[in-house]
């Protein structure tokens, strides 16, 4: 009888979340002095969709009570703010950000004379010198870093073990990474992808922190050189490209 209770209990409880309406939720975004932020980034990191603050720091986004938004802004400190019952009830909420203080390091600027001639001034550009594998079947190259006697190998290796690839974190994070493919719809969150480099939204997203998300990269076979250069949109679409493709080859085994 106490298991019947526990059950229906549970069923009740999963039909009052799934029957929760997801409303429109509204707020401002200020900075410490109190005046309204523009173009702040906020993101529903449950509902996977995103929206940008106006001239007066104002924003609406879709949302429900429990429901985490994460708000970023250059040269501002991101925060992640947990949604109310009374936020949604009782309207707006204001939230402050707080600047960041960097501590830029000493950098070297090296001239470079040029002589005006195009086939000697361009062996100054830098070369990304990662080399990339296509694997017949599969959709997309896989990047192995700089050319060598194992570097192939490292790419099939990886493929052909779909079980020892990436096997621990995809297991654990499943649900984060199948929400993956909404990140990619919205537009906002794209839009703010792909001018940010600080893996802060991605990280907290999926839940792991920078270590483990390079980790993760590495894994896929990506080169140390666009793990450091890739802005997080890139990011984001590597990801998610391994997944997918991780999904299909375990499928197969």
């Amino acid at each position: 009888m106490k298991h019947f209770l526990a059950f229906i209990l549970v069923i009740l409880v999963s039909t009052f979340s799934f029957a929760q309406d997801v409303k429109l939720l509204k707020g401002k975004v200020v900075n410490t002095a109190g005046f309204g932020l523009e173009n702040v980034h906020v993101v529903n990191l449950n509902q996977v969709v995103g929206s940008i603050t106006n001239k007066e720091g104002d924003f609406s986004i879709k949302a429900v009570a429990n429901d985490t938004l994460h708000f970023s802004f250059l040269g501002y400190k991101s925060i992640k703010i947990k949604v109310t019952n009374d936020w949604i009830n009782f309207g707006s909420s204001t939230i402050e950000l707080t600047e960041s203080a960097y501590a830029l390091e000493e950098i070297l600027i090296l001239p470079h004379k040029l002589t005006g001639y195009l086939e000697i001034d361009s062996k100054y550009i830098p070369i990304n010198k990662s080399y990339r594998y296509s694997i017949s079947g599969l959709s997309k190259g896989y990047e192995a870093g700089k050319k060598g006697p194992g570097a192939i190998n490292k790419v099939l290796g990886a493929i052909f073990n779909p079980a020892d690839l990436l096997y621990n974190t995809f297991s654990k994070k499943g649900r984060q990474m199948r929400k993956l493919r909404d990140m990619k719809k919205d537009d906002e969150i794209r839009n703010l992808l792909i001018n940010k480099f600080d893996r802060d939204l991605l990280t907290s997203f999926l839940q792991i922190d920078k270590g483990e998300l390079e980790d993760v990269l590495t894994q896929c076979n990506y080169s140390k050189e666009f793990i450091k250069s890739a802005n997080d949109l890139q990011i984001l679409d590597a990801i998610s490209g391994c997944y997918e493709e991780y999904k299909v080859l375990k499928r197969k085994k």
